[in-house]
């Protein structure tokens, strides 16, 4: 009986180990990119999976961003130019920023 306890308490431990991430540290860059430089960058990086579909390209640039921000990924980005002069990037980074963020 202890031999059973053991084996699950072990195999308990081997699990949520498992499950342990290593946050990816994202540095901002040192002045914005433009929009060619963004869809550049886009292009060269795999592309996230998102379903946008209907949406104008500012708020599906910004919700990616945003959303990649918000995981801290290797995407992430926040063109703070770009944010503060377009509402739909504006809208769509803070939907995405809010909404990857909870999960």
């Amino acid at each position: 009986m202890r031999a059973a306890i053991r084996r699950q308490l072990l195999l308990g431990c081997l699990v949520a180990t498992g499950c342990a991430t290593h946050p990816v540290q994202v540095t901002p860059p040192d002045k914005p990119e433009t929009p060619v430089q963004a869809q550049e960058r886009r292009q060269a990086a795999p592309k996230p999976t998102y379903n946008l579909t209907g949406y104008p390209p500012a708020v599906r640039d910004g919700y990616i961003d945003g959303c990649e921000s918000a995981k801290r990924s290797g995407y992430a980005r926040k063109d703070a130019a770009r944010f503060g002069s377009d509402p739909q990037y504006q809208m769509g980074w803070n939907d995405g920023f809010s909404i990857c963020g909870k999960k």
